[in-house]
């Protein structure tokens, strides 16, 4: 068995920074060519699009907001068209928290943009992906975190729950597209430092708090949520489906 992804074909949603920059760099080290999806972020898409293509893969920017079905829906498109109608690996990476909020203070509006964003998303693109991922089966890998099992900090209730919510929508699909030799597993970070969410979420005193309660005694890092990925992607992970690694450090253990 080997970790050799030559000649696979993958999109990584959200892949111009943080975890999911970690992960496409990752995939195209491993042999894969790679499309990276990017919201708002097309510098840092395409810094690691110039990465890939330095590897000597293929690979493409594509762009679209995950809050809107017609933009998954396009960005999905340009995707099989770059790959000549045939996806091997899919990662949904792409979420937010949004803000914090208190469920007393918190408004509707919130509320769905944050279920939205991370599970309407994760369910819309594997939606448009999956046609193009049956002819040679393939594999989907959804981000959840770990904040779906200890509810999340303060104000973090409403993305706790949508990252809970991946989890049983992971476990489900997985049944679904097992006939097609599609597997569909799901990684859940703790805190991966380095990353724009949680310098954005997240005070210094917060951070270094965090590192102070994990076993491991160390922050994450994106390249430790991508080992994992390839471990679903490769061989090495060809009879597991449905399934939930967690990436934390000792943080939560099941």
């Amino acid at each position: 068995m080997m970790l050799d992804l030559k000649g696979k074909k993958a999109l990584v949603t959200g892949g111009g920074t943080g975890i999911g920059r970690g992960i496409a760099l990752a995939l195209a080290e491993a042999g894969s060519d790679v499309v990276v999806h990017y919201g708002k972020n097309a510098a840092g898409a395409e810094e690691v699009v110039n990465e890939i293509k330095n590897m000597g893969r293929q690979s493409l920017a594509v762009q679209g907001d995950v809050l809107k079905r017609e933009e998954i829906e396009t960005f999905v498109k340009q995707t099989a068209d770059f790959f000549n109608q045939r996806i091997d690996i899919l990662v949904n990476n792409a979420g937010h928290m949004v803000e914090r909020s208190s469920v007393e203070e918190m408004s509707e509006e919130l509320w769905h943009k944050v279920i939205d964003v991370n599970v309407t998303s994760t369910f819309l693109v594997s939606k448009f992906m999956i046609p193009f991922m049956k002819s040679s089966g393939g594999r989907i890998v959804n981000m959840s975190s770990l904040a779906a099992h200890n509810g999340g900090g303060p104000g973090a209730s409403a993305y706790s729950a949508s990252k809970a919510a991946v989890i049983a929508f992971s476990k489900g699909l997985a049944k679904e597209l097992a006939p097609h030799s599609i597997s569909v597993n799901n990684v859940a970070p703790g805190f991966i430092g380095n990353t724009p969410f949680h310098d954005t979420f997240n005070t210094k005193e917060g951070r270094e708090n965090a590192v102070k309660g994990i076993p491991l005694q160390r922050a994450g890092v994106p390249e430790d949520v991508a080992g994992a990925v390839l471990y679903f992607v490769s061989d090495l992970g060809s009879f597991i489906t449905g399934e939930t690694i967690e990436i934390n450090g000792g943080a939560f253990m099941r």
